[in-house]
């Protein structure tokens, strides 16, 4: 994004007052927004515009929000921000399976909004190091065994087999990697990660944890490399 460009946001929202409404807050506020209501062209719409933001509604006409993140995050690191019903925590977890960078609950209250937006915006910015104020790593390159994570690749193996990894996934695992042996709390997380203050409702943090388990060797019943401590946070162990 240019220095000197204000954002571009685009909104995939069926519903025509709330993306209006949206889309004039929005701009207000200093970004430049489009809109588009129909599912199955908002995958191209995002490829031929290359916004710096998505906003996406996970219930649309044509194709439904899921789908198109998933199909977007194949080849995509544009930031992704789900619009989920309030009381469906499913659609939450489906979309940050899917690959979705965060995700507001309907109704949307647009100063929570605009928080989330800019501090994705924020860590889209500062990728690769990311917005983080808890310590991570001097090295470039953590081993824990036959795991290794490198954060000027963005990437991590197992066995010397490379780990499948979104981009909020990786900048979990490089967090809690980097306070090997330190109690992360979600609010240290969240902070870190996010650059704004934990609610204590949102689960996007368990989520991932629960995501990455597997894929960096640990048993998801039994974790012995990404510890939950009960009512702090996790524990990412230096030997196991």
């Amino acid at each position: 994004m240019d220095a000197n460009q204000s954002p571009r946001i685009l909104i995939v929202e069926d519903d025509a007052r709330l993306a209006s409404l949206t889309k004039e807050y929005l701009e207000g506020n200093g970004f430049q927004v489009s809109v588009e209501s129909d599912g199955t062209k908002a995958a191209e719409r995002i490829d031929n515009e290359q916004p710096d933001l998505v906003i996406l509604d996970v219930m649309l006409p044509g194709e439904d929000g899921l789908s198109i993140c998933r199909k977007v995050k194949m080849d995509k690191d544009v930031p992704i921000l789900m619009l989920t019903a309030r009381t469906d925590d499913m659609d939450q977890v489906l979309g940050l399976e899917m690959g979705a960078d965060d995700y507001v609950a309907k109704p949307v209250r647009p100063r929570v909004l605009l928080a989330r937006i800019r501090a994705l915006l924020r860590r889209a910015e500062t990728q690769p190091s990311g917005h983080q104020e808890t310590k991570t790593s001097d090295t470039p390159r953590l081993e824990f065994g036959n795991l290794v994570i490198d954060s000027a690749m963005r990437e991590a193996w197992l066995k010397d087999e490379s780990i499948d990894l979104t981009s909020a996934e990786f900048d979990l695992l490089w967090l809690l990697a980097s306070n090997a042996g330190r109690v992360l709390t979600r609010e240290e997380i969240f902070t870190a990660l996010r650059g704004i203050e934990y609610d204590g409702q949102d689960r996007s943090i368990d989520v991932r944890v629960s995501r990455i388990r597997p894929k960096v060797g640990d048993d998801p019943m039994h974790p012995r490399r990404i510890k939950t401590v009960r009512s702090k946070g996790y524990l990412f162990v230096k030997e196991v």
